[in-house]
């Protein structure tokens, strides 16, 4: 195997991507912060426990995907498969546990041992929040808000929401039997991965995408019928709220969300633009039992994966960002006008001037074709003659038009172009 190209699962990133990326981590800070949210970093592994305790031992991440090792000191760690549970490990340590709310965002890589596909990768990113220590219904719908505002910020003005209620954890047993006697009925009839559920986790089987248990899944019994009064009212006042926002959404009943650590609102927002994988964010609300602590820490948030979102924006024919402009390069013909134009370069750079200029021995004929390789705007030209009589040739490359200024008139002239455009 050539050992220029990454591990299966990962791609390197340069830099006319890593602005579209930058785009999607500035915009959100911008649409997060107007909500009240600052960015929180977490480490880029755990302790194992915080995710087999925060997401739940039966859920597939925890069974299946994880990438698990051992320190030198034998302490179980794990490369965050999501965001969430390290966003809770470091806030259960505040004033969150006595029920003041923290509004976090953030955004950084994930990893997950899945099979890698389009917009699914083994290392993939995701940019998002929560909204941690308080319970209300219209939290969550300004958060699902929230996330629609960014969208729409990203030129993805055309994608779907769908939203339902897990109820409380107190539902989960009626419900939960409801589904079990259901679907045992019909197991033989299902997929191994079902059969499988039915065991250790009946809600996941409403997830499934294998069409002969959709076909069985969609005359399942209407287990939200099952919960509590007080479940259906939240749920009722987070539509209302939404409404009231004008924001559209369909219900769902077989939206579940994979993780066990849902209890009343779910959401996911998915986009044809992406084939077969159509999901490109999706949260809820939720309880989440952490190493040490008694009782659940309550919270809202979502993720977005943002290798799915630049393939929306691929897909609806979004321009990237494009390449900063270029207003100067220096050209040195001779070691004293190559120390001469490095000393012109800092000077321009701390004024807030992007400059590019050449560093080696190189022919003038070299430089000019690394001037135009570079679509600089303006070139500077010295060499030991210029440089003896104190000035330099600022040629204009769009029509080749010449102008000589003074060394002393040099930084001001060319700060003044670059601010201008």
């Amino acid at each position: 195997m050539a050992t220029y190209t990454p591990p299966p699962g990962t791609a390197d990133i340069f830099a006319d991507e890593a602005r579209r990326w930058r785009n999607l981590e500035n915009t959100a800070a911008a649409v997060f912060s107007r909500y009240g949210y600052g960015e929180l970093r977490t480490p880029i592994f755990e302790y194992t426990e915080v995710f087999q305790k925060g997401l739940g031992n039966e859920t597939e991440v925890v069974q299946k995907e994880m990438y698990t090792f051992e320190d030198r000191g034998g302490r179980s760690l794990t490369l965050r498969p999501e965001g969430t549970a390290g966003v809770m490990r470091a806030l259960s340590g505040t004033d969150v546990m006595n029920g003041v709310e923290h509004r976090v965002y953030y955004y950084g890589p994930m990893f997950r041992g899945e099979r890698p596909a389009a917009g699914r990768r083994r290392q993939f990113h995701q940019v998002g929040v929560e909204n941690v220590g308080r319970v209300a219904p219209l939290i969550d719908a300004e958060c699902i808000a929230m996330l629609i505002d960014y969208l729409n910020a990203i030129g993805i003005t055309d994608a779907h929401l769908a939203i339902n209620t897990r109820g409380v954890m107190e539902d989960r047993a009626p419900a939960g039997k409801l589904l079990t006697d259901y679907f045992s009925r019909h197991i033989d009839h299902m997929c191994d991965d079902c059969k499988a559920r039915l065991e250790r986790n009946v809600w996941r089987i409403l997830d499934c995408k294998q069409e002969a248990c959709r076909r069985i899944v969609a005359d399942a019994p209407d287990y939200v019928a099952s919960f509590s009064d007080s479940s259906r009212a939240y749920f009722a006042e987070v539509c209302a709220a939404l409404d009231a926002l004008g924001v559209e959404y369909t219900v769902d009943p077989l939206l579940v969300r994979g993780l066990d650590y849902y209890v009343h609102t779910v959401f996911e927002v998915t986009h044809g633009g992406l084939g077969a994988q159509t999901a490109i964010a999706g949260g809820g609300r939720y309880e989440l039992f952490l190493p040490g602590q008694k009782k659940p820490v309550p919270g809202v948030g979502f993720a977005a994966g943002m290798e799915r979102l630049l393939m929306v924006q691929d897909a609806l024919g979004i321009a990237g960002a494009p390449a900063p402009v270029l207003p100067v390069y220096l050209v040195g013909l001779g070691s004293a006008a190559r120390l001469a134009n490095l000393k012109l370069a800092g000077e321009l750079r701390r004024a807030g001037v992007r400059v590019e200029l050449e560093l080696e021995e190189r022919s003038f004929k070299a430089q000019l074709r690394n001037v135009n390789k570079s679509g600089a705007l303006l070139a500077v030209i010295r060499g030991d003659s210029e440089l003896e009589r104190g000035v330099a040739v600022v040629k204009t490359m769009a029509n080749g038009e010449q102008v000589e200024l003074k060394d002393s008139e040099l930084a001001g002239y060319l700060t003044d172009f670059a601010r201008k455009l």
